[in-house]
């Protein structure tokens, strides 16, 4: 089985336990099967195992992850496409990261997950977790949704809140994996390469959806950007097979309240300085300092793209828009709605990742429609 490596200084992972790079302490990348067209996808089945040909070794862990919806946008121009990840397992796009990776971390020995998480992660890393008989252990921050941590327990997860900023957790995490020995991994999908295999398959899909065609550009909201990084692989992958001419324009939308790589972007930096957080409604992309900063920003600027930010304000407009359309979406989604604007151009077919369930929010949702479709 094919070593991780550090894509920095080329080092390899010391063990399947590792997570970074014990040299430089880079995040680890992994080679993946050839790209090839007789090994895209299985004809006989949907979703991500289709594509298990180009996806790492090892026996699927699944939940029936279905292929997600791609429609049209009512309130933008002709051209615009929302995909619905909402529509996976546990309601958000990190499904597809999370199959993949626990499937290949079990197939490499790992026997209990260690993770840290606002939310959507650590709820797929139980739930798939579960699926297997494999503990899992996620450390959140103490003001996380409480939706998602009852998806979290429910799972058989458990769970330690931590108080301080969202990096204390990921902090407490660590430690506990340093005291548990060789039989517990971080997985963190901020770190873990087979996660961007996984989230890859959503470029596979919209390529399918499309007719076998690329979109003009794809939006995503951008934390720690294992969404919009796993776009960029398997765009570039189905640019590989000579399946595509070129990859779409990468689009990164960030909240106002915590942009490290909207401000690294705009300066022409090639990597982020750790930010100051505020509050936001878009919880699920407040990360201060992404360890995939390098490659985000690389891959954004090779493909002619942008990372843009917006406002709480624009977000909430954003999300009335979309639940007017019959979308039932978390903020974070409405987050790469309203960069829309921003990256749509005349004439171009642009995809909106649309990437959690609004059963997620609920809090924030009821506040938001509160006094909305009452009698009158």
């Amino acid at each position: 089985m094919t070593e991780p490596h550090c894509g920095s200084c080329g080092a390899v992972a010391a063990g399947p336990a590792a997570w970074r790079c014990e040299g430089c302490g880079s995040p680890l990348d992994l080679d993946l099967p050839a790209a090839t067209v007789a090994a895209f996808a299985d004809e006989g089945t949907t979703g991500v195992w289709r594509y298990r040909g180009w996806l790492p070794p090892g026996d699927p862990v699944t939940l029936g992850e279905p292929q997600t919806g791609l429609i049209p946008l009512a309130d933008e121009q002709h051209g615009s496409f929302a995909k619905l990840e909402s529509e996976l397992p546990t309601g958000s796009f990190k499904d597809r990261g999370a199959t993949v990776t626990v499937s290949w971390l079990r197939a490499r020995g790992v026997r209990e997950i260690v993770i840290d998480s606002s939310g959507n992660a650590g709820a797929s890393f139980a739930a798939y977790a579960a699926r297997t008989g494999m503990p899992a252990r996620v450390f959140v921050p103490a003001g996380a949704s409480p939706a998602k941590l009852l998806q979290i327990r429910a799972h058989g997860a458990t769970v330690v809140p931590v108080r301080g900023p969202r990096s204390a957790s990921a902090d407490a995490a660590r430690a506990f994996v340093v005291e548990a020995g060789p039989n517990a991994i971080y997985a963190s999908h901020l770190w873990q390469p087979a996660f961007l295999a996984g989230t890859a398959t959503f470029a596979y899909e919209v390529f399918e959806q499309l007719g076998r065609q690329a979109p003009d550009a794809v939006v995503a909201p951008l934390g720690g950007g294992t969404l919009l990084l796993g776009m960029h692989l398997g765009f570039a992958r189905l640019r590989t097979a000579g399946l595509i001419a070129r990859v779409p324009r990468l689009v990164g939308v960030q909240s106002s309240a915590c942009a490290p790589l909207a401000r690294a972007f705009r300066a022409g930096d090639p990597d982020v300085l750790e930010a100051e957080v505020g509050a936001t409604i878009a919880e699920g992309i407040v990360i201060a300092r992404p360890p995939r900063a390098r490659q985000i920003l690389a891959a954004v600027r090779e493909t002619g793209g942008d990372i843009i930010e917006v406002t709480d304000d624009e977000i909430r407009s954003s999300l009335r828009r979309l639940l007017a359309q019959g979308l039932f979406v978390e903020p974070t989604s409405a987050a790469a709605h309203a960069g829309i604007g921003q990256a749509d151009r005349q004439h171009e077919r642009v995809v909106v990742a649309l990437t959690g369930h609004g059963l997620k929010a609920l809090g924030a949702i009821s506040e938001l429609t509160a006094g909305a479709g009452r009698p009158r």
